[in-house]
């Protein structure tokens, strides 16, 4: 279960309500339900209608998308704070992706017809929600253009600073990425090998780029990095 502060802090800390007052956020707080999911369960599947909008208030959840072989691939990790699944008024009628919870996880929910009531009592909402979706449009095309045109070494990197942005700390060791993160959940989000995966991980600690340990990852070359992210093949 969510307390009242953790809820009112996570809606607040949403891109369409940002400029919102805490009066307004907590106003807006009871059509937001509450949802436990253990680890494993999931969340919704891809196809189904898309009826409500979701936000990860404690726990972890990634996002699945099955490809023609029926192999599964992770395509984000979400982490408190992270909204996820769609509406018709963002513009789909479907989710496109799996939602499934990656450990024990609380989750709030607003359904299609409440949202719908915020953006008529709030029109910042309506503008903000227009920059995040077309934001949302930006971010997959530069991923479709990486999958294409980007070497592998480069789409690591931009992945490790897009996680590290997110779930990022500084600390002695580097940039550390806050997230269980394993050569199998780079992988699958790069559609990669493993032993792709793996080499490349490899190959970055043997230049000094990250330093890893068995259930982390930091950023020790930033700059590198980022330079890295930016080469196309």
């Amino acid at each position: 279960m969510c307390t009242i502060d953790l809820r009112l802090e996570i809606l607040h800390g949403l891109p369409f309500f940002a400029g919102l007052s805490h009066e307004d956020v907590a106003a807006i707080n009871p059509l937001f339900r509450e949802f436990g999911f253990e680890a494993g369960a999931p969340i919704y599947f891809a196809g189904d209608t898309a009826e409500r909008l979701y936000v990860v208030a404690a726990g972890k959840v990634k996002l699945l998308r099955h490809a023609l072989s029926g192999q599964e691939r992770v395509l984000d990790l979400l982490l408190p704070g992270d909204f996820f699944g769609t509406l018709p008024v963002m513009g789909e009628t479907t989710y496109p992706d799996t939602a499934q919870a990656h450990t024990t996880c609380c989750v709030l929910s607003v359904s299609a017809q409440d949202f719908q009531t915020i953006l008529q009592r709030y029109p910042a909402v309506s503008i903000a929600l227009l920059e995040i979706v077309s934001d949302r449009l930006h971010a997959a095309r530069e991923m479709l253009h990486q999958a294409g045109a980007a070497p592998v070494e480069s789409r690591v990197a931009s992945l490790l600073l897009r996680l590290a942005e997110r779930a990022g700390n500084e600390r002695s060791e580097g940039w550390l990425i806050q997230m269980p993160l394993g050569r199998q959940d780079i992988a699958d989000m790069l559609g990669i090998t493993v032993e792709t995966a793996s080499r490349t991980l490899s190959q970055f600690r043997k230049d000094g780029l990250i330093r890893s340990g068995r259930r982390w990852i930091a950023i020790a070359d930033r700059e590198r990095i980022a330079a890295l992210a930016k080469q196309e093949a």
